[in-house]
């Protein structure tokens, strides 16, 4: 079930990145984000409402999931799309921001005093290398790109890592609907502001823009970002940001397929690297946790 759910995450994610190259033709950044989320936004209402999922919730943790949207999404998605928009590949956008797992891999201990074990750390080390290996491969291919254009996705980066610790040192667990009814409805807000304010609310007549609109919502909100927070939830930081490592040469890979964007010996390697790290962090998290069972088990048969 792990396996399958990991699968899932991966593939769901990585489409959210091919979904901004496909938008990126037919309109704005704000505009396509504006329309993946209002609309959303209200279905998600409408069911929240009519299951009373609100009822129990406290206004703190009410305002807290708004943060943690705002910063998940809101500031994770509009860096991603801007970037793509500037002519950065959807491939390097993923790598960029497969650094993530690093930085959250390092603050995990002193912020949410998690212990991460030497077979994790090997793992997470594992997968920066991988990732550096296909970041320098796509880099060195990307040409009339503007050098601080590769900058925006590290802003989006930091964004999702803010999230995941805020999730991570919350006293109260709210329901997955609800979390996600109040992220989107924060993002269906501030996308809506911005496209209203530049001017760019407007949809174009076009099918393929909601196509895109479409695939975003299916793939890339329910599917990535729903089992984002379900793996979180489950498993931990440690492995849902392994797990990240692979979205960089998921999403080159599918990128070179797509848009033809360059795919490589050195990106097969750092797909490699990748698959290696997240196989040594999941056996490793196994270990430790057939070890824990059988040591409760003995303490329970001596007393």
């Amino acid at each position: 079930m792990n396996f399958l759910l990991s699968a899932a995450f991966v593939l769901c994610w990585s489409s959210g990145f091919i979904g901004a190259k496909l938008g990126a033709g037919s309109a704005s950044a704000v505009t396509i984000l504006m329309w993946r989320f209002l609309p959303l936004a209200v279905v998600l209402i409408v069911v929240a409402a009519a299951r009373r999922s609100w009822r129990d919730v406290a206004a703190r943790d009410v305002g807290r999931q708004a943060l943690i949207g705002v910063l998940s999404q809101s500031g994770y998605l509009l860096t991603v799309y801007h970037a793509i928009q500037l002519g950065v590949s959807s491939g390097t956008t993923a790598l960029i921001d497969g650094v993530q797992p690093l930085v959250a891999g390092a603050l995990a201990g002193p912020l949410l005093h998690q212990y991460v074990s030497r077979r994790q750390w090997l793992g997470l080390c594992l997968g920066v290398g991988g990732v550096g290996i296909v970041t320098a491969a796509d880099a060195a291919a990307s040409t009339g790109v503007a050098w601080w254009a590769y900058l925006i996705p590290f802003v989006g980066m930091l964004s999702l890592v803010a999230a995941t610790f805020l999730e991570s040192r919350s006293r109260t667990q709210v329901a997955p609907a609800v979390a996600m009814t109040t992220h989107c409805l924060t993002s269906a807000v501030v996308f809506t502001a911005l496209a209203v304010g530049t001017g760019a609310a407007t949809p174009p007549a076009e099918l393929a823009f909601w196509g895109t609109i479409t695939w975003l919502v299916v793939f890339s909100t329910f599917g990535g970002y729903g089992l984002y927070w379900i793996i979180l939830r489950r498993s931990g930081v440690t492995e849902v940001n392994t797990l990240m490592f692979l979205m960089a040469p998921v999403t080159a890979l599918w990128g070179a397929l797509m848009f033809g964007e360059p795919f490589g010996v050195q990106t097969a390697l750092g797909l490699a690297a990748g698959l290696a790290a997240v196989v040594i962090v999941q056996r490793g998290d196994r270990s430790s946790a057939t070890a824990h069972a059988s040591a409760t088990r003995s303490g329970t048969m001596t007393r």
